[in-house]
């Protein structure tokens, strides 16, 4: 049995998370942790979740604090604080403001919990996953982020609908940024073990409108009702269930490669990668010419941005 710590939990995302990870039957304690001032607010969640969970008839142990020092033992820590991303604002608009918050997040966490497994979703989150890898002093296995996992997700579900199939019939990937250089893997898409090109109908497929839609579907529901709650918050409980689990599952995170895709590396961003107890693990890819293209123009996108914070973060120190 586990314990899952949320950090952020005041907010919109962390707040439903807390809901979703409860039914992980793994999950025998849960933490939420938020600002000091939002304590009122923090007990109220506790007991409107112990509500559910009595509905349910789930047995978690929850409890709530202010200090990161209560994370200590923790098997997983889920950092969702952070400046909300605002309509019409690029995630990378958050890069600095976010990352003094997760450098210091991830500085005491090292410290304290130097076995847990810290899992960003603060954006923009391979920046963030980077910064909280290096301040941490964790091993990579043991720090990721969300990533392209949503996207992948989204991407999934469109292609679904477009083919008439169920969801499950549907594999595919998005890799590199999650953001606007995010990478489709069409030559690694699949619908019932059948590659995708090799359907009579993939001719027809809106390929270029299905990824535009993808990349503007947060902009979008933010615009439309200020926030993405429902769709990342059963993405991360997907990812906490791989993990306490020990599924062995290959997901689409953020996570430090060095030179395991085509010799591209040395960053933290979007790629496949083999998902257990012991942390996460990326999968070596071969991909198809125009796919390493797009890869490359992802990683030194992500590579400058977090470079430029990293040196900002310095010299604010």
């Amino acid at each position: 049995m586990a314990k899952v710590t949320i950090l952020g939990a005041t907010g919109n995302v962390g707040v439903f998370a807390a809901h979703t990870i409860s039914e992980i039957p793994y999950v025998s304690d849960m933490l939420l942790i938020g600002r000091p001032g939002r304590e009122d607010f923090l007990a109220g969640c506790c007991r409107d979740l112990s509500d559910s969970f009595a509905a349910r008839g789930t047995d978690i142990r929850l409890s709530y604090g202010t200090s990161l020092l209560d994370a200590k033992d923790s098997d997983v820590i889920i950092c969702t604080a952070g400046v909300p991303r605002q309509p019409g604002q690029d995630r990378n608009d958050l890069a600095f403001e976010n990352a003094k918050l997760i450098a210091a997040t991830a500085e005491t966490i090292g410290r304290s919990s130097p076995d847990a497994i810290l899992f960003l979703v603060t954006n923009p989150v391979d920046v963030m996953t980077a910064v909280a890898l290096k301040y941490s002093g964790l091993q990579p296995r043991q720090v990721f982020g969300l990533g392209t996992h949503l996207d992948s997700m989204r991407l999934k579900s469109l292609i679904a609908r477009y083919f008439r199939v169920h969801v499950s019939e549907v594999h595919t990937r998005i890799i590199g940024e999650h953001g606007e250089s995010m990478v489709p893997l069409w030559s690694a898409t699949t619908i019932g073990g059948i590659r995708i090109s090799n359907l009579p109908t993939f001719s027809g497929l809106p390929a270029q409108e299905m990824i535009e839609a993808v990349r503007m579907s947060g902009e979008a529901i933010i615009r439309d009702k200020g926030a993405t709650v429902y769709g990342p918050g059963e993405a991360i409980a997907t990812l906490v269930q791989t993990i306490l689990g020990n599924e062995n599952r290959i997901l689409t995170v953020s996570s430090y490669i060095n030179r395991e895709i085509h010799g591209i590396g040395d960053v933290c961003i979007g790629v496949p990668a083999r998902i257990n107890r012991d942390g996460v693990f990326p999968v070596p890819l071969s991909l198809e010419e125009d796919e390493v293209a797009g890869f490359k123009a992802s990683v030194n996108k992500i590579r400058r941005i977090t470079a430029e914070v990293m040196e900002r973060l310095e010299e604010a120190r």
